[in-house]
C-alpha cells in the first residue's frame, strides 16, 4: 500500500532553492513508490510568495516546473470538518495555532497524509487526526 507524503510550505521551499538535500533526496526515493502531493493551501502560500517578492527567473521557473509536476489537492469539506474539530480543540488546550498551519494540518489529516514539514508549529499533533509527520530537511536549522 501507498503512502501519501502531503508537503508544507517550508518543505517545497527548501526543495525549490535547494536548500535541503536531505528532503530533494527523500522526494525523488518516495515519488518512485509513494503518493507525494501539496495541498492547495501550500499552492496559494507558494503564490502569495511569487507576487509579493523579486526571485530570480531561475527560481521562478523552478517554482513552476514543480507546480506543474505535483498533485495539488484540493481543500475539501472533509478538510473544513477536520479543521473545525482541531481547532476548537486546540483553543480549549490554550495552544493556538497559526491560521495556515491549521488549515494544512487539517488538510494532511483529512487526506490521511504524512505531514512533511520542519516546521515546530506542528507539534499540536494531538489535537489532529494525522497519520504521521516526518522532517524531511533535517538537515535545515529551525
Amino acid at each position: 500500500m501507498n503512502t501519501t507524503y502531503m508537503l508544507d510550505t517550508n518543505t517545497v521551499s527548501y526543495i525549490v532553492k535547494r536548500q535541503s538535500e536531505h528532503a530533494r533526496r527523500k522526494l525523488e526515493e518516495c515519488s518512485q513508490n509513494d503518493d507525494v502531493c501539496i495541498s492547495a493551501i501550500t499552492e496559494a502560500e507558494i503564490r502569495y510568495g511569487l507576487a509579493k517578492r523579486k526571485l530570480s527567473g531561475e527560481v521562478q521557473a523552478a517554482i513552476e516546473l514543480f507546480l506543474s509536476k505535483i498533485d495539488v489537492l484540493p481543500w475539501d469539506s472533509a478538510a473544513a470538518k477536520e479543521y473545525g474539530t482541531a481547532r476548537a480543540s486546540l483553543e480549549r488546550a490554550g495552544k493556538p495555532m497559526a491560521n495556515m498551519d491549521l488549515l494544512l494540518a487539517a488538510h494532511a489529516a483529512a487526506a490521511g497524509a504524512v505531514l512533511v514539514t520542519n516546521d515546530n508549529a506542528f507539534g499540536r499533533y494531538e489535537h489532529f487526526n494525522l497519520t504521521a509527520t516526518a522532517n524531511w530537511a533535517d538537515d535545515m536549522q529551525r
